[in-house]
């Protein structure tokens, strides 16, 4: 009796879909480009059994509609059982085999093996988002079904379907943009904003008049977050940049400008064209412009790389937009980054050029994530033609970046996508772990311009695409930061990826989304040709980095002594 009634319950399932979720399932235990623990993998595997569910049911009620048919009722539920009996037993298999798919992430990016992923938890974690996700499409189904009903007193009866479908989809749609979409917004972005308030408040305001926040300052110390406040008073002093270099030096001038600076993008740009006069930054003989990612965060070892290479002599300033994560603020408010940069270019770069062009410093443009995509928007081609700045160093470019991908997409084709070569070399170049900047017979231009980019990170290399297809990277010659077991799967494939952007920053240094000093610190020797330096004395300030320290400081180790 019980097994009649258990048998009854499983029934009310659709065959296909239990037997495309079943696949779905196993195929989630495949490894990707971010190494993911049992909790992360039960949560996606759940929600892609959900996905192949939803495709299955979606294929049936189609075989049902085209009134398409097997020839014996008999055989077709045989056949059914078989293929669900056959998708079960792969899922044990994968199940199995899941811990040494994840090692083989690990093993590419040098971190040690887990001995499980304990796999029986990531099956239990996994019937939570399933059942979730699977009850929310049984509403919308239920849905159709009465509105459907409700429209067939009127209309023909297949009408009466779409008018179900569009009426539902239109309400979902709204209900889920208008409603739980927007309150989701609403939340993340106060919670990040009175984050961004409340952290460290308490702390004193620096007492050096360079610095912004100070009395001296033009820029209110409250008004900048905790991520403005390491920027602004982390930095290298001209005494530890002596001690590196061994050679007197200056201490760098960082400006920052918060959200809260001021009300508008432009007062917000004004406000640092003035702070960094206040500060002298156009004495200096370096000068960067810096958007930082979403949560106004600026890469230690990407601005401290730069300040030792050229003794101190370097000004930045860094304009806050969001307060969002990048992934997050990628997805919701892109165009509020570039909004920020070419603000803040406009304002820095009319008045750069008109000073003489002999004594003022080299103008460059940076930014990691976000920020390198509303960076790499700064001027137009048209603006900076005739006076154009020096370089820029983009590190981790999001995937939806026009300049990234068309120059990608324009590569040499004996080149792989995860390393291209555009034309000669002698504007744009991309580099990853291997320093691929040093291209024989290449000679740079008048600006150059440069990618530091890990095949590992999803948020480069996410592919929307993947969906139906499988990205170019998976293609050809492998990457050495990527599994070599990884494949291509749809829907599978790109729901893996979209989850890997969540988890880039999870990598170890120096892959995924976490990118290390020495690459910076490639990528600003290729920019800038600093001056005063032998290859020899490059290559051994190089070797005292170290991958271990993970955006400390320079105070907290990522320096070998």
């Amino acid at each position: 009796m019980k097994f009649a009634r258990a048998l009854a319950w499983f029934n009310r399932f659709s065959t296909g879909g239990i037997m495309l979720g079943l696949l779905f399932f196993a195929l989630s235990l495949t490894p990707s480009l971010i190494p993911r623990n049992f909790v992360v993998q039960g949560i996606l595997t759940g929600c892609v059994f959900a996905a192949g569910y939803g495709i299955g049911v979606f294929l049936e009620w189609l075989w049902t509609f085209l009134e398409l048919s097997l020839p014996n009722d008999v055989w077709a539920r045989r056949i059914k059982q078989g293929i669900t009996l056959a998708c079960a037993g792969l899922v044990v298999a994968f199940l199995w085999f899941s811990t040494g798919w994840q090692n083989s992430i690990r093993a590419v990016m040098g971190v040690e093996p887990v001995e499980s992923i304990q796999p029986l938890w990531v099956a239990a974690i996994a019937i939570v988002p399933a059942t979730l996700l699977i009850g929310i499409g049984t509403l919308i189904v239920q849905g159709v079904r009465l509105v459907s009903a409700m429209l067939r007193r009127i209309i023909p009866r297949r009408v009466a379907f779409v008018g179900g479908v569009l009426v539902v989809g239109l309400v979902a749609s709204l209900f889920v943009n208008g409603v739980v979409i927007r309150w989701a917004l609403y939340t993340a972005d106060r919670f990040y904003a009175e984050f961004d308030t409340i952290a460290g408040r308490d702390d004193p305001a620096p007492t050096d008049p360079l610095k912004s926040g100070s009395a001296a300052s033009l820029i209110p110390w409250d008004t900048i977050g905790l991520d403005a406040r390491v920027y602004v008073e982390s930095g290298p002093t001209a005494e530890e940049i002596s001690a590196m270099i061994g050679r007197p030096a200056e201490t760098p001038l960082r400006v920052y400008v918060g959200l809260r600076s001021s009300e508008t993008v432009q007062e917000r740009a004004a406000l640092a064209l003035a702070e960094m006069l206040r500060v002298g930054a156009f004495d200096r003989s370096v000068l960067v412009l810096i958007m930082p990612v979403g949560t106004g965060w600026v890469d230690p070892p990407a601005i401290d790389t730069l300040e030792i290479l050229h003794g101190g002599d370097v000004a930045s300033v860094a304009l806050q937009y969001s307060y969002l994560t990048s992934w997050l603020s990628l997805v919701v408010e892109p165009d509020v980054g570039t909004s920020a940069a070419q603000a803040l270019f406009s304002a820095v770069y009319h008045y750069w050029t008109d000073l003489p062009k002999e004594t003022r410093p080299k103008l460059y443009l940076h930014g990691l994530s976000l920020g390198a995509y509303a960076s790499q928007a700064s001027g137009t081609l048209y603006e900076i033609l005739a006076d154009p700045f020096d370089g820029a160093l983009w590190a981790g470019p999001p995937f939806a970046s026009a300049t990234w991908r068309t120059t990608t997409a324009n590569r040499d084709p004996s080149t792989p996508e995860w390393l291209p070569r555009f034309e000669d070399g002698s504007i744009i170049r991309f580099t990853n772990q291997g320093n691929a900047l040093d291209i024989p017979g290449a000679q740079w231009g008048p600006i150059r311009l440069v990618y530091l980019q890990y095949p590992s990170d999803p948020i480069v290399f996410f592919e929307p695409d993947a969906f139906y297809r499988p990205p170019e990277w998976i293609e050809g010659k492998r990457a050495p930061d990527v599994s070599p077991l990884l494949n291509w799967y749809p829907v599978v494939t790109f729901l893996q990826l979209a989850l890997d952007m969540a988890l880039a920053q999870t990598a170890p240094v120096g892959f995924g989304h976490v990118y290390a000093p020495q690459d910076y610190f490639d990528g600003w020797v290729a920019v800038t040709d600093p001056p005063g330096w032998t290859a020899e004395a490059l290559a051994a300030l190089k070797a005292r980095l170290t991958r271990h320290g993970d955006r400390a400081l320079i105070g907290a180790g990522w320096f070998r002594d």
